[in-house]
Protein backbone atom coordinates (compact mmCIF):
# COMPACT_ATOMS: atom_id res chain seq x y z
CA UNK A 1 0.00 0.00 0.00
CA UNK A 2 1.11 3.30 -0.94
CA UNK A 3 -0.05 6.34 0.60
CA UNK A 4 1.14 9.89 -1.01
CA UNK A 5 0.54 13.42 0.93
CA UNK A 6 -1.16 15.71 -1.44
CA UNK A 7 -1.69 18.29 1.17
CA UNK A 8 -0.73 18.86 4.79
CA UNK A 9 -0.82 22.79 5.62
CA UNK A 10 -3.52 24.36 7.89
CA UNK A 11 -3.76 26.91 4.55
CA UNK A 12 -2.62 27.74 1.39
CA UNK A 13 -0.14 30.61 -0.21
CA UNK A 14 2.39 28.60 -2.13
CA UNK A 15 2.90 25.70 -4.13
CA UNK A 16 4.00 24.28 -0.93
CA UNK A 17 0.86 24.93 0.93
CA UNK A 18 -1.83 22.93 0.30
CA UNK A 19 -4.49 21.77 2.25
CA UNK A 20 -5.39 18.39 3.69
CA UNK A 21 -5.93 15.60 1.50
CA UNK A 22 -3.94 12.24 1.66
CA UNK A 23 -4.14 9.35 -1.29
CA UNK A 24 -3.94 5.65 -0.89
CA UNK A 25 -2.87 4.10 -4.08
CA UNK A 26 -4.84 5.17 -6.75
CA UNK A 27 -8.23 5.37 -5.96
CA UNK A 28 -8.77 6.09 -2.16
CA UNK A 29 -8.43 10.21 -0.78
CA UNK A 30 -8.41 10.72 2.69
CA UNK A 31 -9.93 14.11 2.69
CA UNK A 32 -10.08 16.54 -0.39
CA UNK A 33 -8.50 19.72 0.76
CA UNK A 34 -7.03 22.60 -2.26
CA UNK A 35 -4.37 19.56 -2.38
CA UNK A 36 -6.15 17.52 -4.83
CA UNK A 37 -5.97 20.32 -7.45
CA UNK A 38 -2.53 19.06 -8.59
CA UNK A 39 -3.31 15.57 -9.33
CA UNK A 40 -3.49 14.74 -13.24
CA UNK A 41 -6.79 14.41 -14.69
CA UNK A 42 -6.07 10.74 -15.45
CA UNK A 43 -5.26 10.32 -11.84
CA UNK A 44 -8.30 12.25 -10.38
CA UNK A 45 -10.46 9.81 -13.09
CA UNK A 46 -9.21 6.74 -10.95
CA UNK A 47 -10.04 8.00 -7.55
CA UNK A 48 -13.59 5.77 -6.72
CA UNK A 49 -13.65 6.76 -2.73
CA UNK A 50 -13.43 9.88 -0.65
CA UNK A 51 -12.96 9.01 3.18
CA UNK A 52 -13.79 12.62 5.27
CA UNK A 53 -12.52 13.27 8.44
CA UNK A 54 -15.09 16.12 8.80
CA UNK A 55 -17.19 18.71 7.22
CA UNK A 56 -14.90 21.84 7.30
CA UNK A 57 -13.66 23.53 3.68
CA UNK A 58 -10.52 23.19 4.15
CA UNK A 59 -10.90 19.29 4.04
CA UNK A 60 -13.70 19.05 1.26
CA UNK A 61 -13.35 21.87 -0.94
CA UNK A 62 -11.84 20.05 -3.91
CA UNK A 63 -14.97 17.51 -4.15
CA UNK A 64 -17.22 19.73 -5.85
CA UNK A 65 -14.82 20.46 -8.56
CA UNK A 66 -13.49 17.05 -8.52
CA UNK A 67 -16.76 15.61 -9.36
CA UNK A 68 -17.53 17.86 -11.70
CA UNK A 69 -14.61 17.21 -13.55
CA UNK A 70 -14.75 13.65 -13.73
CA UNK A 71 -18.14 12.38 -13.30
CA UNK A 72 -19.13 12.34 -16.82
CA UNK A 73 -15.66 10.78 -17.39
CA UNK A 74 -16.48 7.49 -15.36
CA UNK A 75 -18.75 4.50 -15.46
CA UNK A 76 -19.84 4.42 -11.63
CA UNK A 77 -20.10 7.33 -9.20
CA UNK A 78 -17.64 8.33 -6.52
CA UNK A 79 -18.40 7.44 -3.36
CA UNK A 80 -18.24 9.53 -0.66
CA UNK A 81 -17.89 8.00 3.26
CA UNK A 82 -18.02 9.84 6.13
CA UNK A 83 -20.30 10.17 9.48
CA UNK A 84 -23.84 10.98 8.66
CA UNK A 85 -23.83 14.00 10.44
CA UNK A 86 -21.04 15.46 8.31
CA UNK A 87 -22.52 13.61 5.38
CA UNK A 88 -25.90 15.72 6.32
CA UNK A 89 -23.57 18.93 6.29
CA UNK A 90 -22.67 17.86 2.58
CA UNK A 91 -26.28 17.69 1.80
CA UNK A 92 -27.31 20.65 3.46
CA UNK A 93 -24.60 23.33 2.38
CA UNK A 94 -22.30 22.50 -0.59
CA UNK A 95 -24.18 20.27 -3.20
CA UNK A 96 -27.39 21.83 -2.47
CA UNK A 97 -28.30 23.17 -6.08
CA UNK A 98 -27.35 26.78 -4.52
CA UNK A 99 -23.86 26.39 -3.84
CA UNK A 100 -23.16 23.55 -6.48
CA UNK A 101 -25.45 20.92 -7.83
CA UNK A 102 -26.87 17.86 -6.23
CA UNK A 103 -24.35 15.11 -8.38
CA UNK A 104 -26.32 12.40 -6.27
CA UNK A 105 -28.74 13.39 -8.78
CA UNK A 106 -27.24 13.79 -11.28
CA UNK A 107 -27.53 13.02 -14.59
CA UNK A 108 -30.37 10.35 -12.99
CA UNK A 109 -31.10 9.38 -9.30
CA UNK A 110 -30.32 6.11 -10.80
CA UNK A 111 -27.45 6.49 -12.39
CA UNK A 112 -25.67 9.51 -10.20
CA UNK A 113 -22.00 10.92 -10.65
CA UNK A 114 -21.21 10.49 -6.42
CA UNK A 115 -23.20 8.62 -3.51
CA UNK A 116 -23.17 8.76 0.05
CA UNK A 117 -22.12 6.20 2.40
CA UNK A 118 -22.54 6.59 6.26
CA UNK A 119 -19.81 5.24 8.57
CA UNK A 120 -20.37 4.82 11.80
CA UNK A 121 -17.48 5.32 14.24
CA UNK A 122 -15.28 1.99 15.26
CA UNK A 123 -16.55 0.70 11.21
CA UNK A 124 -13.85 -0.76 9.30
CA UNK A 125 -14.18 -0.71 5.27
CA UNK A 126 -12.36 -2.97 3.86
CA UNK A 127 -11.27 -2.30 -0.55
CA UNK A 128 -9.45 -5.11 -2.17
CA UNK A 129 -7.47 -5.96 0.97
CA UNK A 130 -7.01 -2.39 2.67
CA UNK A 131 -8.97 -1.67 5.59
CA UNK A 132 -10.15 1.53 6.28
CA UNK A 133 -11.56 2.22 10.37
CA UNK A 134 -13.20 5.18 11.52
CA UNK A 135 -11.64 6.54 14.42
CA UNK A 136 -12.80 9.17 17.72
CA UNK A 137 -11.97 12.76 16.87
CA UNK A 138 -12.73 15.79 19.38
CA UNK A 139 -13.27 19.00 17.02
CA UNK A 140 -15.99 21.84 16.27
CA UNK A 141 -17.80 19.38 14.38
CA UNK A 142 -18.40 16.26 14.29
CA UNK A 143 -15.60 14.12 13.51
CA UNK A 144 -13.60 11.22 13.21
CA UNK A 145 -9.76 9.96 12.39
CA UNK A 146 -8.73 6.85 10.50
CA UNK A 147 -6.89 3.36 10.90
CA UNK A 148 -5.15 3.01 7.13
CA UNK A 149 -4.25 -0.79 7.46
CA UNK A 150 -2.40 -2.67 4.77
CA UNK A 151 -2.53 -5.91 6.65
CA UNK A 152 1.30 -5.60 7.44
CA UNK A 153 1.26 -2.58 8.84
CA UNK A 154 -0.75 0.32 9.67
CA UNK A 155 -1.06 4.23 9.40
CA UNK A 156 -3.18 6.49 11.91
CA UNK A 157 -4.28 9.54 10.75
CA UNK A 158 -6.01 11.94 13.76
CA UNK A 159 -7.95 14.10 11.35
CA UNK A 160 -8.39 18.42 13.05
CA UNK A 161 -8.48 16.84 16.93
CA UNK A 162 -7.91 18.58 20.43
CA UNK A 163 -7.19 16.27 23.60
CA UNK A 164 -8.90 12.98 22.82
CA UNK A 165 -8.61 9.96 25.44
CA UNK A 166 -10.85 7.72 23.37
CA UNK A 167 -8.37 8.00 20.68
CA UNK A 168 -5.70 6.18 22.65
CA UNK A 169 -7.14 3.71 23.94
CA UNK A 170 -7.68 2.42 20.66
CA UNK A 171 -4.48 3.62 18.86
CA UNK A 172 -2.34 1.75 22.03
CA UNK A 173 -4.05 -1.51 20.70
CA UNK A 174 -3.10 -1.48 17.05
CA UNK A 175 -0.15 -4.22 17.03
CA UNK A 176 0.87 -3.29 13.85
CA UNK A 177 1.40 0.09 13.94
CA UNK A 178 3.86 1.91 11.94
CA UNK A 179 3.20 5.53 11.36
CA UNK A 180 1.18 8.39 13.69
CA UNK A 181 0.07 11.44 11.30
CA UNK A 182 -1.63 14.12 14.02
CA UNK A 183 -2.15 17.56 13.96
CA UNK A 184 -1.08 21.09 15.66
CA UNK A 185 -2.65 23.75 14.07
CA UNK A 186 -1.17 26.50 16.07
CA UNK A 187 1.93 27.49 18.31
CA UNK A 188 1.92 27.78 22.22
CA UNK A 189 1.23 31.59 22.52
CA UNK A 190 -1.81 30.72 20.68
CA UNK A 191 -3.03 27.75 23.34
CA UNK A 192 -6.39 29.47 24.25
CA UNK A 193 -7.24 29.52 20.49
CA UNK A 194 -6.40 25.93 19.89
CA UNK A 195 -8.37 25.15 23.09
CA UNK A 196 -11.55 27.72 21.79
CA UNK A 197 -11.07 26.06 17.70
CA UNK A 198 -10.41 22.10 19.13
CA UNK A 199 -7.45 22.05 17.57
CA UNK A 200 -3.50 21.25 19.48
CA UNK A 201 -0.82 23.72 20.10
CA UNK A 202 2.61 22.09 20.96
CA UNK A 203 2.06 21.48 24.77
CA UNK A 204 -1.37 19.40 24.11
CA UNK A 205 0.08 17.54 21.82
CA UNK A 206 2.65 16.77 24.43
CA UNK A 207 0.15 15.47 26.75
CA UNK A 208 -1.61 13.57 24.01
CA UNK A 209 1.87 11.98 23.17
CA UNK A 210 2.55 11.00 26.52
CA UNK A 211 -0.54 8.82 26.12
CA UNK A 212 0.88 6.77 23.17
CA UNK A 213 2.16 3.49 24.18
CA UNK A 214 3.43 1.55 21.34
CA UNK A 215 6.51 2.69 18.97
CA UNK A 216 5.52 4.63 15.92
CA UNK A 217 6.93 7.04 13.79
CA UNK A 218 5.32 10.50 14.48
CA UNK A 219 4.03 13.13 11.58
CA UNK A 220 2.85 16.65 12.25
CA UNK A 221 0.01 18.11 9.77
CA UNK A 222 -2.29 20.77 10.09
CA UNK A 223 0.84 23.48 10.64
CA UNK A 224 -0.43 27.08 10.68
CA UNK A 225 1.02 29.22 7.74
CA UNK A 226 3.60 31.75 9.21
CA UNK A 227 3.85 29.83 11.96
CA UNK A 228 5.60 27.03 11.00
CA UNK A 229 9.05 27.12 12.23
CA UNK A 230 8.13 28.18 15.90
CA UNK A 231 5.62 25.41 16.12
CA UNK A 232 7.86 23.34 15.07
CA UNK A 233 11.00 24.62 17.68
CA UNK A 234 8.11 24.31 20.45
CA UNK A 235 7.37 20.98 19.38
CA UNK A 236 10.99 20.02 19.65
CA UNK A 237 11.19 21.83 23.25
CA UNK A 238 8.49 20.20 24.53
CA UNK A 239 7.91 16.49 22.64
CA UNK A 240 11.36 15.93 21.34
CA UNK A 241 11.51 12.69 23.05
CA UNK A 242 8.99 11.65 20.85
CA UNK A 243 11.09 12.47 17.45
CA UNK A 244 8.11 14.01 15.78
CA UNK A 245 8.37 15.46 12.05
CA UNK A 246 6.52 17.53 9.95
CA UNK A 247 4.78 15.77 7.45
CA UNK A 248 5.69 16.98 4.24
CA UNK A 249 3.93 17.61 0.62
CA UNK A 250 4.16 14.77 -1.89
CA UNK A 251 5.30 12.63 0.84
CA UNK A 252 5.07 9.02 0.18
CA UNK A 253 4.44 6.20 2.79
CA UNK A 254 4.77 2.28 2.04
CA UNK A 255 3.51 0.11 4.19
Amino acid sequence: MKLRVLGCSGGIGGRHLRTTSLLVDNDILIDAGTGVGDVSLAELMLIDHIFLTHSHLDHICSIPFLVDTVGGMRNKPLTVHAAEPTLEIMRNHVFNWSIWPDFTQVPTPANPFMRYEAMELGQTIELKGRKITALPAVHTVPAVGYQVDSGRASLVFTGDTTTNDPLWKIVNKIANLRYLIIETAFCDRERDLAIASKHLCPSLLAEELAKLECNAEVFITHLKPGEIELTMQEIEDCAGQYKPRMLQNNQVFEF
